[in-house]
């Protein structure tokens, strides 16, 4: 894994944890599921369990704020999952040199949620998947317990 450095601290970006998670545990799994969706915001968990045979898991959480501006108000729902996909797999001690937040945590938080992540590939997938499940003008997202993470 190749360190980013943000103000002298080595970051490492979630697909390079995400790489060197399936490196080391091959029959591991990683779920993500929605917590909360509304007009305004996302909270995402992710639920990581490096093996298949055991109960050991590990969970992120993560919550992002459409308004923000910048990418938040195209990719929120993306950046959200990313975000609770890289502080699970820190918490298993995949890249957290520098701490449990992601490279792309950190270069989000430093430019007043300005960071422009080059490899989105859809800008408007996060507002297209509020607006397709509101119902009745309510967000119909489900509650993560209903999600089988564990």
């Amino acid at each position: 894994m190749e360190p980013t450095d943000i103000h002298g601290k080595d970051y490492y970006m979630v697909h390079e944890r995400v790489m060197e998670f399936h490196r080391r545990y091959p029959d591991g799994s990683i779920k993500t599921g929605i917590v909360e969706m509304t007009d305004d915001r996302f909270i995402t968990r992710t639920v990581i369990k490096p093996f298949s045979d055991r109960d050991v898991m590990f969970t992120g959480l993560a919550y992002e704020n459409i308004a923000s501006g910048g990418i938040m108000s195209t990719s929120a729902l993306e950046c959200c999952e990313t975000s609770s996909v890289g502080r699970a797999l820190g918490f298993l001690n995949i890249g957290i040199e520098g701490g449990i937040a992601s490279a792309e945590e950190v270069k989000n938080a430093t430019s007043g949620g300005n960071y422009k992540n080059t490899k989105s590939k859809s800008a408007k997938k996060s507002n297209n998947i509020a607006k397709n499940t509101e119902q009745d003008g309510k967000a119909n997202a489900q509650n993560v317990s209903d999600f089988d993470l564990e």
